[in-house]
């Protein structure tokens, strides 16, 4: 991300700065020493009166709001465990953003708060996203039996009070506990004796961050929403604790301290609004899936733990390893387990009960969280993908050596392995062999690419969306086996072509225009197509938890405007264009 021409200027200048558990970092109000990159540990953020607005853990960014605008830090920030941080001075952070365009670009398209790239909830998403947009009102000589009639039929806690257009005050559950009930005073007095007048507005353009301070600072629990004088909502403490428990870094931090694969149930069931959240924030289709799979392998972690606790120490080392979509990191709101152990090859035949049974526990309680058992029974529960490393390496052996379907689609699932818990270094050797063997070996290469041909994009002869046919989605398109995997299948190709280590898909193309594996135009051109397909999937899956709907990957073209439906069209056919030339290792692919 940073700008390559910055000489030792900022190598120089860049300090770490090491803090204990419960250490301020800085205060609301404070002058910031700069912008802070979490090298380790976590903070968290808290507004007036000690309330939690944000946690935040290592690659995430503090305090760039503040230098931005007036220098001082908006929160109160301190280290919640052993924390390390960079410091990067302000005025050479600003140059950074005024001289050198991509990286202010990259800040003004990821985050809209302290939160770096991968910005989310309250620090991400506007006023306009959070407030109830039918505000309740009655007029100032409404009875407080009225107001408390109103609040009960409409099931809310506050009502504002208004006369005309304007904005009066406002009456609370609180305030007809404590000025009414409390005080003996009759129901018919009008709600003008009790309200607050001239309550404090935020517009609807300002941050649900900003609003969860306002809240603080005046020790209020609700805030009309004014937009050009006119109130357009309400936004209360509930309706931001909601969303901002749906944080990734909120909801990891719940799960590292869960005690049980229910306890973790209950935070998952928060990834819907987590993905609605990202969307509406315009974060990019990599940072949703990689936030979406940070939760994933915060469960598997946990459920390992867990495991070990009540299985007591493993007979010997043993690697958990994630392949498909969660190896990758491209994970969406409909995923279920692909899974294995790499055992260290001390283990023997009587070690293997106390790994099945590890096994066991980690996929029943990655299933109690909403991730579906595979249906290809590629999980660590299954003996075949629970081995010492030996067998591993004979497995990929025997797959490149013979080529035939089913080595394919094992080679397919395989080379999108990633380390989640265990001992990391059963697994380093291992890649690299299988990567420099498969990369030598033609025949492999030519039958993997040809596997990779398998699943086309939805354009029909006349360049129109080839719709499913019949069944449950007639006439929709399926956004993952037609739209994502294609471009999943050529970055493996691109890996396997290049001998590259990275799993994430857009990772493989980048790194595939880099090594000279693919050219630099064919590179653009497949990540323009990749991330539009995937935004497409995305925003069809939070359209849907918007309407209390499961997230799916099947979406009806009609849905979208000409003017979408062309791109995806374009999108479609930059893939198909790829195909061709990875099928005869011709034009674009370098």
């Amino acid at each position: 991300m940073l700008p390559q021409d910055l000489g030792p200027d900022l190598e120089t200048r860049v300090s770490r700065r090491r803090l204990a558990g419960g250490e301020l970092l800085y205060e609301k109000g404070q002058p910031l020493a700069g912008v802070m990159v979490i090298e380790t540990g976590a903070t968290q953020s808290e507004a007036a009166g000690g309330t939690v607005v944000s946690r935040r853990g290592p690659g995430d960014m503090l305090g760039q709001r503040g230098i931005l605008s007036d220098g001082r830090a908006r929160v109160t920030t301190r280290a919640i465990e052993p924390t390390t941080v960079f410091v990067i001075p302000p005025d050479i952070f600003r140059n950074l953003v005024r001289h050198h365009p991509s990286f202010g670009a990259w800040f003004e398209r990821g985050t809209t708060g302290d939160d770096g790239p991968y910005a989310t909830g309250l620090t991400a998403l506007k006023v306009a996203d959070l407030m109830s947009a039918t505000p309740v009102t009655c007029l100032p000589m409404a009875t407080v039996t009225e107001a408390a009639r109103l609040m009960r039929d409409r099931r809310i806690n506050s009502v504002l009070v208004t006369d005309g257009a304007d904005l009066t005050g406002i009456v609370t559950a609180r305030d007809l506990t404590g000025k009414v009930l409390a005080e003996g005073l009759p129901g018919d007095i009008p709600v003008s004796r009790i309200m607050t007048a001239n309550p404090v507005t935020i517009p609807a353009s300002a941050l649900g961050l900003d609003a969860l301070v306002m809240l603080a600072d005046h020790g209020i629990s609700h805030l009309p929403v004014a937009e050009d004088g006119a109130i357009v909502g309400m936004i209360g403490k509930t309706d931001l604790f909601r969303h901002q428990a749906a944080t990734a870094s909120h909801m990891i931090a719940e799960i590292v301290e869960a005690c049980s694969p229910e306890d973790m149930a209950r935070v998952v069931a928060r990834t819907p609004e987590l993905l609605g959240q990202l969307v509406s924030a315009g974060v990019s289709p990599q940072a949703i899936c990689r936030r979406i799979t940070d939760v994933t392998d915060a469960v598997t972690r946990r459920l390992l733990i867990l495991a070990e606790q009540q299985l007591g120490p493993p007979p010997v080392p043993y690697l958990w390893a994630a392949c498909g979509s969660q190896g990758r990191r491209e994970q969406t709101g409909v995923s279920d387990q692909d899974n294995c152990l790499i055992l260290d090859d001390a283990a023997t035949p009587g070690d293997d009960a106390w790994f099945a049974a590890l096994a066991r526990f980690v996929s029943d309680g990655l299933a109690t969280c909403g991730y579906v058992y595979c249906p290809g029974d590629m999980m660590a529960t299954n003996p075949r993908w629970r081995q010492p490393r030996r067998v591993w390496r004979a497995y990929f052996r025997g797959w490149i050596d013979r080529p035939d379907p089913e080595a394919q689609m094992l080679a397919s699932v395989m080379f999108d392995l990633r380390p989640i818990g265990g001992t990391r270094e059963l697994f380093d050797d291992l890649q690299a062999e299988t990567l420099a063997a498969a990369r030598a070996n033609s025949i492999f290469v030519a039958h993997m690419v040809a596997n990779s041909l398998k699943h086309t994009p939805p354009i029909s002869l006349f360049r129109g969306f080839a719709l499913i046919r019949s069944g449950e989605h007639k006439n929709q398109v399926d956004l993952k086996h037609s739209g994502v995997v294609p471009v999943v299948d050529l970055g493996r190709v691109f890996a396997l072509r290049g001998a590259l280590d990275v799993v994430n898909t857009r990772d493989r193309i980048e790194a595939a225009g880099a090594a000279g594996v693919m050219s630099a135009a064919g590179q653009a051109e497949l990540l323009d197509a990749y991330d539009l397909i995937a935004d497409t999937r995305l925003r069809h899956q939070a359209a849907r938890i918007r309407l209390g709907e499961p997230p799916d990957n099947f979406m009806a073209p009609g849905q979208l405007s000409d003017l979408e439906r062309n791109h995806l069209r374009d999108a479609f056919m930059v893939v198909k264009t790829m195909q061709s030339a990875a099928g005869h290792n011709t034009g674009m692919l370098g």
